[in-house]
C-alpha cells in the first residue's frame, strides 16, 4: 500500500545552524497534515477529527532551532497515527482480519481506544466508518512510525557524541483540567515517570520557570509521561526524558482550536524556558541526583 504521505512528509526535523546544548525537543501529537484518503475513512467532521491534536504546540516550542536545539516534528496528526505508543499497540475490533498474539492487544491504552492507530477521538467519538486492513496499519507503522522514532534516537545519539549527554523534552498539550477537592487544576504537568526518566535539578529548574510565571505545576498526575518518556529516559545512560503538558486554555479556545491573545505570552514563556535550558550547564546539573523510585504505570 503506497503511503498517504507520498507526495509530502510525514514529519519534519528543524534543526539549528549550531548545535550549543544536548537538548532535543519533540512535538509528536501537534501534526495538521490530514490525508484525503483518511477523511475519506472518517465519519467526523473536520473540526472534530483534530479534537485530539495538541494543536499548536509546535509552534509554541517553534524558537527552539532558533536558539541552537533541534525540534522534531509530526506533520501526520494524532487521530491518524499516534507515535507515544508502543509501535504495535493495537485494538483487534478495529480490523478485517484477525491480529497476531505478537501485538499488544490489550493495553489500557487499547481499551480506551488510544492505541497507536486511534479508535476514537475526545469524548469518546469513533473515527472510522468501517474496519481498516491490516495493511493499512503496516503501512503507517512501517512507513511512518519507526522512521519517526529512528529520526528521534538520531537526534539524541548526535547530543550524547557531542555533549555526552541527551536532553529530550517531549512536548504535548492537555485539556482543560478541573479542581480536585482543595487541590487547584494545574495549568502545566511534568511528567517524569515519577522520578525515573530525568535528573531531579532540571524538573526543579523547568517547574521554577513556570511557577514564577503564575502557572499552577504539577508533578506525575494525572499525566507522568508516556512512551516517548518512559523508552528513552535513561538517566544512568546520560539520557534524561521530561515531558511537559500544557493546558490548551492557556492559548488557545479548546472548541474552535484557534489561537487567542495569549497565545503569544506563552510563546515567550516557553521561549524562554528554552533559553534557560540550552544556557544551563546540564551536565552539573543532571549529575546531582540519580533518581531512584521505580515508576507507577
Amino acid at each position: 500500500m503506497r503511503s498517504d504521505y507520498w507526495d509530502r512528509p510525514a514529519f519534519e526535523t528543524v534543526r539549528p545552524r549550531r548545535l550549543v546544548a544536548p537538548v532535543v525537543f519533540n512535538s509528536a501529537h501537534s501534526g495538521r497534515v490530514y490525508p484525503e484518503r483518511f477523511l475519506a475513512m472518517t465519519r467526523l467532521d473536520h473540526l472534530s477529527i483534530r479534537q485530539s491534536e495538541d494543536a499548536w504546540v509546535d509552534e509554541l516550542f517553534g524558537r527552539a532551532p532558533h536558539l541552537g536545539a533541534p525540534l522534531l516534528r509530526a506533520h501526520f496528526p494524532r487521530a491518524y497515527l499516534d507515535v507515544n505508543r508502543e509501535p504495535w499497540e493495537l485494538d483487534p475490533t478495529m480490523f478485517v482480519e484477525p491480529l497476531s498474539d505478537r501485538f499488544n492487544t490489550t493495553s489500557p491504552r487499547v481499551a480506551a481506544g488510544l492505541g497507536t492507530l486511534a479508535r476514537v477521538v475526545a469524548e469518546n467519538k469513533p473515527i472510522y466508518r468501517e474496519r481498516l486492513s491490516f495493511e493499512d496499519a503496516r503501512m503507517r507503522i512501517e512507513g511512518i512510525y519507526h522512521p519517526y522514532h529512528a529520526a528521534l534516537q538520531g537526534l539524541l545519539s548526535e547530543a550524547i557524541a557531542s555533549f555526552g549527554m541527551a536532553v529530550l523534552i517531549d512536548c504535548h498539550s492537555m485539556p482543560r483540567l478541573t479542581r480536585t477537592g482543595d487541590r487547584p487544576a494545574p495549568d502545566i504537568v511534568l511528567g517524569d515517570r515519577y522520578g525515573t526518566t530525568c535528573a531531579p535539578g532540571l524538573v526543579d529548574m523547568v517547574e521554577t520557570i513556570f511557577s514564577g510565571a503564575g502557572l499552577k505545576v504539577a508533578r506525575n498526575r494525572p499525566y507522568a509521561g508516556g512512551f516517548a518518556t518512559r523508552s528513552y529516559g535513561r538517566p544512568q545512560h546520560g539520557v534524561h526524558a521530561l515531558q511537559i503538558e500544557v493546558s490548551r486554555h492557556l492559548y488557545m479556545n479548546e472548541a474552535t482550536l484557534t489561537k487567542t491573545d495569549n497565545f503569544e505570552p506563552m510563546r515567550l514563556l516557553i521561549e524562554r524556558l528554552i533559553f534557560a535550558l540550552i544556557g544551563l550547564d546540564l551536565a552539573a546539573l543532571c549529575s546531582t541526583g540519580t533518581p531512584q523510585k521505580a515508576a507507577a504505570e
